[in-house]
């Protein structure tokens, strides 16, 4: 879904920000809308980030911290 530079710089940049949304990955990445929701969903599965809000209309996620709930 996107090439190897960005999907490496998604994997590893993801986990030092605290804030991760649609927007913050179109505008750090350079990506549309449409894949960084896509993106959002892998690293969710991934275990990677965590939601905080996960309303229609905005996904908001933070960083996945050590430990479980």
């Amino acid at each position: 879904m996107l090439d190897k530079a960005t999907s490496e710089k998604l994997n590893k940049d993801v986990q030092s920000y605290r804030l991760v949304t649609v927007a913050t990955l179109v505008d750090r990445l350079k990506i549309n809308g449409s894949l960084a929701r896509k993106c959002l969903k892998d690293l969710e599965e991934k275990g990677q980030i965590k939601p905080v809000v996960t309303h229609s209309k905005m996904l908001i996620y933070t960083r996945a911290v050590g430990g479980t709930d």
